[in-house]
């Protein structure tokens, strides 16, 4: 960067907030140590489901990296005004596949995120299967951080639940696959692993490999077939095991001879794109969709379905868009906006 940019940068950082914004009636905060973006908003009492972007706007040139504060920063609070409308959903009638227990209560997500605030209707109608990768006798790929030990099935479920919750507040009707009793999303760096996930509806996931993906299969197209005629699309959410040297991005991948499959990739692929290019210009974005039919999931189940590799668990740049709930927040978000992009340009 040119010195006369860096020098004009750090002098806007250095102004006061109401020399920036020209009035001083809006609210702000300063970051504590620890904060990311979701806990400062929650601790003002705002919602930052609804208001994440309006803050990324507003504090943009206060970001590290475009979405990490600055211990010390002053920040501004976007004004909200949530209310707690019923959840625009069909009741789940198979056994073991209701996660709502009041009007805007799901027991699945944990009893911080149980409530869920409707925030549209756009996917009103549509029907959304999440598969998060491994679990059970199965940890997926696994390595260890700060002396502890972590695994890919934690973080794939943990990303699965907040996409859930954000497609579930736009109003389609969600069937989380794999799932696990007790966890419900969380706050933390380290996930402790455990192995009592099941399948739904409660089916002990086994553990030859071929029996587990069969089972998931079942599952999928079972549901498939009763709700033929609707809007339908399956997620799958894996983290990739590469050598520690090796960085990526998100990669999207879908069936071959599925249009739907690879526009929903496309979709998705093209969200990450555009936030990459708003919230880190200067960082490129690598991540591609393709073809990868060969994969059993992609391969044979029924719904058109995006197949999705977010980060390499073995390396330490891309630890830390996992280990951090505020980097599983936004991947979850932003799968989110490309679902209901492909959804809208139907």
């Amino acid at each position: 960067m040119p010195l006369k940019s860096i020098i004009s940068l750090f002098l806007l950082l250095c102004l006061p907030i109401t020399i920036l914004i020209a009035q001083d009636s809006l609210n702000t905060a300063i970051a504590q140590k620890g904060d990311g973006i979701y806990s400062l908003l929650r601790k003002q009492g705002v919602d930052p489901y609804i208001t994440y972007d309006d803050f990324i706007a507003l504090n943009l040139p206060r970001l590290r990296d475009s979405m990490h504060l600055y211990e010390g920063m002053t920040y501004i609070i976007p004004e909200t005004s949530v209310e707690s409308p019923e959840i625009a959903t069909e009741e789940m009638e198979e056994e073991g596949t209701n996660i709502k227990d009041e009007a805007n209560s799901y027991e699945i997500f944990g009893e911080k995120y149980a409530e869920v605030t409707n925030k549209s209707e756009r996917l009103k109608g549509t029907v959304y299967y999440l598969i998060s990768g491994h679990g059970g006798p199965d940890p997926g790929a696994m390595t260890q951080t700060a002396g502890k030990s972590i695994s890919e099935d934690e973080y794939a479920y943990d990303v699965t639940l907040r996409l859930a919750r954000e497609l579930l507040s736009h109003g389609a009707l969600v069937y989380i696959i794999v799932r696990d009793p007790d966890d419900g999303i969380r706050d933390a760096r380290i996930l402790e692993m455990d192995k009592d996930e099941l399948v739904l509806p409660d089916q002990t996931i086994p553990l030859n490999q071929k029996d587990r993906l069969d089972q998931r299969v079942d599952a999928v197209n079972k549901l498939y077939l009763k709700h033929k005629g609707k809007h339908q699309r399956l997620v799958v959410t894996h983290v990739d095991s590469r050598s520690k040297g090796q960085n990526i991005d998100v990669f999207f991948y879908y069936h071959e001879k599925s249009k739907n499959g690879k526009k929903l990739a496309e979709s998705i692929h093209n969200t990450f794109k555009k936030k990459y290019k708003k919230y880190q210009p200067n960082r490129s974005y690598s991540g591609t969709f393709e073809d990868r039919s060969n994969l059993y999931l992609v391969k044979k189940t029924l719904p058109a379905m995006t197949f999705i590799e977010i980060g390499n668990i073995r390396n330490k740049k891309d630890q830390r868009r996992i280990l951090d709930y505020d980097n599983r927040q936004a991947l979850a978000k932003w799968i989110s906006e490309g679902v209901i992009l492909d959804y809208e340009a139907k």
